[in-house]
């Protein structure tokens, strides 16, 4: 089974991604980590149940990997076009045991499994061969723990919780459809709407804000 791991902002940079969460939730998210093997960084927040929010954007000092990066961030003209159109919060993460096992089982959706850091694998990461995201964000990016998930100690509490994960597409009972058929446990609730975007209600320390 599928289970929220956190939810993504992608971000043309990350101080514009750290502003806009500001924004959004009146929260300063604290920088997290240089991931060399990817050539990223990120800000991380912790929102309660052992999920958080990242916040990630191409790392300008990084070095570039030999295959593409995750979360699309090779294509830097479509994650501004996308910043610009206002998808923001632009998909999430799921965890679950057996990442080979779950890719073979839905053809190349998901993309190759990737071992991370490539020379000392902690964990494996999904990820299509042109780093874009699966069924362009619909579709979760998995990972797999390899039984040492993510320490929340780690992650910064600033008294965030998320409150509601919610996916509007134009066509809620095929991706539902898609979703029972993956055996996601936690999904986004799924609501009409006229073009595909995320939103999260967040509790903050000032009010239930959204995230988008």
């Amino acid at each position: 089974m599928l289970k929220l791991d956190h939810i993504t902002l992608i971000a043309p940079t990350l101080a514009e991604g750290a502003a806009h969460v500001r924004a959004c939730l009146g929260l300063d998210v604290p920088f997290g980590t240089r991931h060399s093997y990817m050539g990223t960084h990120n800000h991380r927040l912790q929102l309660g149940g052992n999920v958080y929010l990242e916040i990630v954007a191409l790392d300008p000092r990084g070095v570039a990997p030999e295959r593409a990066r995750w979360f699309g961030l090779d294509d830097q003209e479509k994650v501004r076009a996308d910043w610009r159109d206002g998808r923001r919060l632009r998909g999430w993460v799921a965890a679950v045991e057996g990442i080979d096992a779950v890719v073979a089982a839905h053809g190349a959706v998901f993309g190759d499994v990737v071992p991370l850091p490539f020379a000392d694998p902690a964990f494996a990461f999904s990820i299509p061969v042109d780093g874009s995201l699966p069924r362009d964000g619909v579709l979760p990016s998995l990972i797999d723990h390899r039984g040492d998930p993510t320490s929340m100690a780690e992650i910064p509490d600033l008294g965030a919780r998320l409150r509601s994960f919610t996916l509007e597409h134009p066509d809620p009972s095929a991706i539902g459809a898609l979703y029972r058929d993956l055996s996601i446990g936690t999904p986004p609730a799924i609501l009409q709407g006229p073009n595909f975007r995320y939103r999260a209600e967040i509790e903050t320390p000032g009010g239930v804000k959204e995230l988008t």
